[in-house]
């Protein structure tokens, strides 16, 4: 399918879901300033068989990539990019952990992206391997860059319930004299923190790495669904459009698709794109946006 940089075939482009071909082609064919958010979790450096890409070469790799989705970005939009640093396998730095995922960062921030945030994934039931001198891995970055100065952000779409009771809440919610300040000057409104109907999640995630498991995605390296709903509920508005220029077994937009977003991506794999097409189709039949689980 060609797709032109006008708002007709992008309007294609988000009908039909998943397109096979290369990102680098495909990203400079949106239209600019036309994309609420990419969310992305991008092939890691030296990590699967179907994309080898060596860490020394990962920010050159990367970086036209980014700028294409910088053009096509609302001056609202972001770009949120999941990413695991590697134990260097040979080398100078064999045994330790790369920088290129630190390099890479720094890089798109020049590029005129903001680095707004880094979260941390947390995965409380990670797969245990060999690793060296270090404890398994049980995390990953997620890093949110936004196009400019006030990006969308929708903090009151993650709230988490409090753990104060009713009766503590609806306490808290009477005290006219809230303010708590300690010795060194600091502190905040205690009368407002239970107006907004839930507590600030923090930047970091929890989300169990199994959670695609029982259904049955093919693929190697399946994001958690709920990793992507909780960055597409705050990093993107309703109806708004989420691409996922790497997108895999099509995680991203089958679940901004329930979340009422719009929503497509591109990939490189064929196989992969069947999958995706597999599960958009089935999720698209369902019909019933959803709620997919709790995080925090």
């Amino acid at each position: 399918m060609q797709i032109e940089g006008d708002t007709q075939g992008l309007a294609q482009f988000l009908d039909d879901g998943i397109t096979y071909g290369d990102a680098l082609d495909l990203l400079p064919r949106l239209p600019q300033s036309s994309i609420d958010l990419f969310f992305t979790s991008p092939p890691y450096a030296d990590a699967r068989a179907y994309s080898r890409i060596h860490p020394d070469h990962y920010v050159e790799w990367f970086l036209p990539f980014a700028q294409a989705m910088y053009k096509a970005a609302r001056e609202s939009g972001s770009l949120i990019l999941n990413i695991k640093n590697r134990v260097a396998k040979q080398g100078p730095l064999k045994g330790q952990r790369h920088p290129y995922v630190y390099e890479l960062v720094i890089a798109i921030q020049r590029l005129g992206w903001r680095w707004i945030e880094t979260y941390i994934w947390a995965k409380t039931n990670a797969v245990p391997g060999r690793f060296g001198p270090r404890t398994k891995d049980s995390f990953e970055y997620v890093y949110h860059f936004a196009r400019g100065v006030k990006p969308y952000f929708d903090l009151d779409a993650v709230r988490v319930p409090y753990k104060a009771d009713l009766a503590e809440i609806a306490r808290r919610k009477m005290d006219r004299l809230g303010r708590r300040n300690t010795e060194a000057g600091f502190g905040r409104d205690r009368t407002k923190t239970y107006l907004l109907g839930g507590a600030d999640p923090g930047n970091v995630v929890t989300v169990p790495q199994t959670y695609n498991q029982y259904r049955g995605v093919a693929h190697t390296a399946a994001m958690p669904e709920g990793l992507a709903e909780f960055f597409i509920k705050v990093a993107s508005p309703a109806g708004g459009i989420v691409i996922d220029p790497f997108a895999g077994g099509g995680t991203t937009i089958v679940v901004a698709r329930r979340l009422g977003r719009k929503a497509a991506g591109f990939e490189i794999h064929e196989h992969f794109v069947e999958e995706a097409r597999r599960r958009i189709a089935e999720n698209s039949a369902m019909g019933i946006p959803g709620y997919l689980f709790k995080v925090g």
